[in-house]
């Protein structure tokens, strides 16, 4: 076992497969479930959280408290993540984030605001609650508000799964599939030049990932010759690695205009790349459509749209096969299972955007058990070792593959204890920001 906690690949366990490391997830779902009732749900661990039968309970379940948890990220300046925490009358919790990079305070103050409206209601309603903070009040959407609405969504599920004594998935209903692929993220940090992403990508591969993505674009929105082969150089290094067999992701961050992104694309052709993420910035989405018919790489996007109304335009122009939702933004579990079913009508896939916290990492899992369009999901693998600080179960990683952690709710809670150790970066607006290049 790795300082990642990943479980061994199944080569290297006689017998072993995929099914037989999700039958293990089950069994540890049941056996939580089981002794869930016999715990202290008022103890300083959040580990501790007890399971309530709702319907025999001998008062209403209501939210008491909405609590914001801050923590330091790991080798980013300024890079903190937000969690909530919902509390009821009963001694039960759940846990859910929103970090949105170099906005705390604004997030803050959002959920703060809303845990006013929060106390005293079923904390079941959960569909009633999102579109009460949605839709009945004067100014909605955006970035702030969505993410306040998700962390709020995503502790909501958590809370009503272990209340019911189920994984979330199960409540999202049910699993479409054993495990999760996961494409991985955060693998070449130290890499200089082709050659050094080559021995990383090769490495990646040989833990069990069988799809990687990373940035070979910088700079300013039109691209030099210089940049452009820099590029393609890195690209064409880590394919030569991995060989055919392995899925490559290329990122642009939006920092490429429609000449430059055309250009790219043409020399990313015979790489036989995955998608190209974000070659031009997300908010036009007749652009973006555009683009995509005019290449033969398969386009993607969707980190920084909200909500399925955000998504509605970009599907009815009928360009891209991708979509790349963040559960922690674009409004929690709830509306990402009505994004994926929106996608489904047009025939186009979910790739969910991933690169926050915990429990963003562990919510996505669990919907990505439920929907039947997911492609892939990116998980950040640089940040492993906090994430298994933080969380009172670590994830299950094999061979490239994941399942959310055995038990009701998401599975794991947060060590409150541990997420004190990282106190919150300070920062400073635009200037603390990697987008400089803009």
């Amino acid at each position: 076992m790795s300082d990642q906690r990943e479980f061994r690949k199944p080569g290297n366990m006689p017998g072993d497969s995929r099914r037989e490391f999700f039958k293990r997830a089950v069994r540890g779902t049941a056996a939580a479930g089981a002794i869930a009732s016999a715990m202290a749900s008022a103890a300083r661990s959040p580990a501790q959280a007890s399971t309530v039968n709702y319907a025999s309970a001998p008062s209403k379940l209501e939210i008491t408290d909405l609590k914001v948890l801050r923590t330091g990220g790991p080798g980013r300046s300024g890079w903190n993540w937000l969690f909530i925490k919902i509390e009821t009358n009963q001694g039960l919790h759940g846990v859910g984030e929103g970090s949105l990079q170099f906005t705390d305070a604004a997030l803050t103050a959002e959920l703060l605001n809303f845990k006013d409206y929060l106390v005293g209601k079923d904390p079941f309603r959960i569909e009633h609650i999102w579109t009460s903070l949605h839709r009945r009040v004067s100014w909605t959407g955006g970035p702030v508000t969505m993410s306040a609405i998700s962390a709020i969504d995503l502790a909501l599920w958590d809370l009503k799964a272990k209340a019911l004594g189920v994984p979330v998935y199960e409540l999202a209903g049910g699993r479409v599939r054993d495990s999760v692929r996961l494409y991985a993220n955060g693998w070449f940090g130290g890499a200089n030049g082709p050659a050094g992403y080559a021995k990383r990508a090769a490495e990646t591969v040989k833990r069990g990932y069988t799809a990687l993505k990373l940035y070979p674009f910088s700079g300013e929105q039109v691209v030099t010759p210089q940049r452009l082969e820099r590029g393609v150089n890195l690209v064409e290094a880590v394919r030569n690695a991995v060989g055919p067999g392995v899925e490559i992701g290329v990122d642009v961050r939006g920092r490429l205009n429609i000449w430059s992104a055309r250009r790219a694309a043409q020399r990313l052709e015979s790489f036989d790349i995955a998608f190209m993420e974000e070659p031009i910035l997300f908010d036009n989405a007749s652009a973006m459509a555009e683009l995509a018919r005019s290449v033969r790489v398969p386009i993607a996007t969707g980190e920084q749209l909200y909500t399925r109304w955000d998504f509605r335009e970009l599907l009815e122009k009928n360009a891209l096969g991708i979509l790349q939702p963040d559960i922690c933004h674009a409004g929690g579990m709830s509306e990402l299972k009505k994004i994926a079913s929106a996608a489904e009508t047009y025939y186009v896939t979910l790739a969910p955007h991933n690169s926050n916290g915990p429990i963003s990492t562990v919510a996505s899992l669990h919907l990505d058990m439920s929907i039947p369009n997911l492609l892939m999901q990116e998980l950040v693998l640089s940040l492993l070792p906090r994430y298994n600080e933080l969380l009172t179960s670590p994830l299950e990683i094999e061979d490239g593959h994941a399942v959310p952690p055995g038990g009701p709710g998401w599975g794991t809670d947060l060590n409150e204890d541990a997420l004190e150790q990282y106190p919150p970066h300070t920062f400073t607006p635009v200037e603390s920001e990697g987008y400089r290049g803009y």
